[in-house]
């Protein structure tokens, strides 16, 4: 079967590196790489036959991996942390490059090997940095803001050193190639930029039109492929061209729906690709070299960390930051595959500096989420080895916080909140440790905290000893109940009231001893009932019956869990013998025309009346002498049984 069974062989390798990779919570190209070297051509046992074949797959690979990141890539994402991403990271690539240049001078190697080294270890991986923050929900942090930032900028460092980088080995004959490659590339981008912006989304436009998904996904890889082998043909780097389309296309209104879908073929490719970058690894080497490569490994993570870290201080990042980004982005990352790659087939590095690098970066990124989860420990251990920092505060007014509402979370949930309690004139703070989120409250003038609500720096700033209530709208049911058992600790009396994500997470929190659980998809779900019910012109007292019943049936065993249960049960009681329902005056009733003391509702049911909508108007308690007329809705107070007496004679 030629390179097809080498296909085969390496996907199911691959597959089983990947259930290996996800089994122990490591990036799934950690998986890939090790399949590779399975099935690389230095273990023996099942080999793959053509490793050439492969790699020229492989290189479709890179350009699709780039061509993604040209279609993620966004100005937008850089906005909030633009300084110490345009400014910082170039600063970082430059003193890492000199770390690996130093590093490889004192291992021997050449001035140009010495370049490659400080190059190829300068990037870090935003695949094991992207998949670490997910894990730990650690995603619309400011650190993550600053790690993907950093990122981003980084990513497209590669375009450039994959121009430079194989020139190195004769800078001599090197310096007029990269001065064409200069020009080159600028001739490319202007045509790409003036004329790819306009005709790649007239194109894309016109293929939807006919709303094939087939042809959409065709004519995406058709333009991403095609423009990188035209840059080739040009004599400029396939991966590069497959980026600058993938940037023309995320400006169009299709870039979303092109990236999506993108994305399966670009993870298919790339599986070849770094399932090829483990063929090359030779796992004697590594037997070999251990004590080197460990000691790498060390050096770069500390002196790369303390960099990352170190820049962060510089641009102002205080608090927890400096050391998330430290612990975050020390790794070597996947675009090291790529560059070294290139440096092989170019003959720029050798197979054993190959190897060094590949067995460093896989190593970093294995201890990448060890070291992140070592974070909160070590800002805790700083907080109390020294004095705490300063929490970022906006807005809050001059004459402190008394009797005010804390909430717990500036998300669109928070938000609304704050927007009721500002027109209600009621005092507020928000706490969010969304960095974004942060600044969205700050241009709404919402009084607001930077931190984590659980901590105890927070709560005190929060004035939490003299709030009235506590509003807890985040999702998450860990820090959720993590701020719960903060707040009681601090101040056992204190009426919270949380955002549930389920009626166990909701009975979890009763038992913690919160006032109030609320679950919001449960009551999304019954006001978009409510109004296709409407719609279909079901009556409203039917809606209300239902909707009772669907929230007496989901609370349930809420309350039953609970040890007031029969008090509980007893409040529900009353609460059923006292409720409101809503009846429609049908056409034929013989109430119509009749006014309300003429009808002596309390005399016959018991009931009364305490509302009517007509038409659009609503009467709040309505006058004895008001006459009932068709179509009125009429709001009925009392026990079930006199609340049937009042539909009897209505005629409902």
């Amino acid at each position: 079967m030629g390179v097809a069974a080498d296909i085969v062989i390496i996907v199911v390798a691959a597959l089983i590196g990947a259930l290996i990779a996800q089994r122990i919570k490591q990036p799934l190209i950690l998986g890939y790489i090790l399949a590779g070297i399975v099935v690389g051509p230095y273990t023996g046992g099942v080999t793959v036959g053509d490793i050439h074949e492969i790699e020229l797959l492989a290189e479709i690979g890179v350009a699709l991996l780039l061509f993604a990141l040209g279609l993620e890539f966004s100005i937008s994402e850089l906005k909030p942390v633009r300084n110490i991403a345009l400014f910082g990271t170039p600063v970082q690539i430059l003193l890492t490059i000199g770390l690996g240049f130093f590093l490889g001078k004192y291992l021997g190697l050449s001035t140009a090997h010495a370049l490659w080294l400080g190059a190829l270890i300068s990037l870090s991986s935003t695949m094991v940095t992207l998949k670490t923050l997910m894990s730990r929900g650690l995603v619309g942090t400011l650190s993550s803001r600053v790690m993907i930032g950093m990122l981003i900028v980084q990513d497209l460092a590669v375009i450039p050193m994959m121009i430079i980088l194989p020139l190195l080995s004769n800078p001599e004959a090197g310096l007029p190639l990269l001065a064409t490659a200069v020009i080159k590339s600028g001739i490319f981008l202007v045509l790409m930029l003036y004329l790819g912006r306009k005709i790649l989304p007239w194109l894309l436009v016109h293929v939807a039109q006919w709303n094939s998904r087939e042809l959409f996904i065709l004519s995406i890889t058709a333009i991403g492929l095609g423009v990188g082998y035209a840059t080739y043909l040009f004599g400029l780097s396939f991966a590069f061209g497959a980026f600058v389309a993938g940037m023309v296309l995320s400006e169009s209104d299709y870039g979303h729906q092109a990236l999506s879908d993108i994305i399966p073929l670009r993870d298919i490719f790339g599986l070849l690709f770094f399932t090829s970058v483990g063929m090359l690894l030779d796992p004697i080497y590594l037997f070999e070299n251990w004590v080197k490569i460990l000691s790498l490994v060390i050096v770069i993570a500390v002196f790369k960390g303390s960099i990352f870290s170190l820049l962060a201080m510089l641009f102002r990042y205080i608090n927890i930051v400096p050391i998330a980004v430290g612990l975050g982005l020390f790794q070597v990352g996947e675009f090291a595959f790529v560059l070294a790659r290139l440096g092989l087939e170019t003959k720029a590095i050798d197979q054993s500096m190959y190897s060094l690098i590949l067995a460093v970066s896989v190593l970093s990124m294995m201890l990448t989420p060890f070291a992140s989860a070592m974070a909160a420990p070590l800002y805790k251990l700083k907080k109390r080895l020294f004095k705490y920092e300063p929490l970022q505060t906006e807005n809050i007014p001059h004459s402190g916080l008394k009797d005010h509402v804390v909430i717990a979370g500036g998300g669109r949930v928070g938000q609304h909140i704050a927007q009721v309690l500002t027109q209600l004139n009621l005092p507020f703070v928000i706490i969010e440790l969304n960095h974004q989120r942060m600044i969205e409250c700050k241009a709404a003038k919402y009084p607001v905290i930077y931190g984590d609500m659980s901590q105890s720096t927070v709560i005190d700033v929060s004035q939490l000893q003299a709030a009235r209530l506590l509003l807890i709208t985040m999702p998450s049911i860990v820090t959720s109940q993590s701020i719960v058992e903060q707040t009681l600790r601090f101040r056992p009396e204190l009426h919270i009231i949380v955002r549930a994500t389920g009626a166990d997470h909701a009975r979890a929190l009763y038992e913690s001893g919160v006032y109030m659980a609320v679950l919001p998809e449960m009551e999304a779900g019954l006001e978009i009932a409510r109004q296709a019910l409407l719609h279909l012109e079901i009556p409203v007292a039917v809606i209300q019956q239902y909707t009772d019943a669907v929230r007496q049936k989901i609370y349930a065993p809420i309350y039953q869990s609970s040890s007031d249960h029969q008090l509980l049960a007893k409040f529900d009681n009353i609460k059923n013998m006292l409720e409101i329902s809503w009846v429609t005056l049908m056409p034929g009733s013989p109430l119509i025309s009749k006014s309300l003391k003429d009808a002596a509702v309390r005399t016959r049911t018991g009931a009364s009346v305490v509302g009517i909508i007509q038409g659009k108007l609503f009467h709040s308690n309505p006058k004895p002498d008001y006459s009932f007329q068709k179509g009125d809705l009429v709001a009925v107070v009392g026990n079930q049984q006199e609340r049937n007496e009042f539909k009897r004679i209505a005629g409902v």
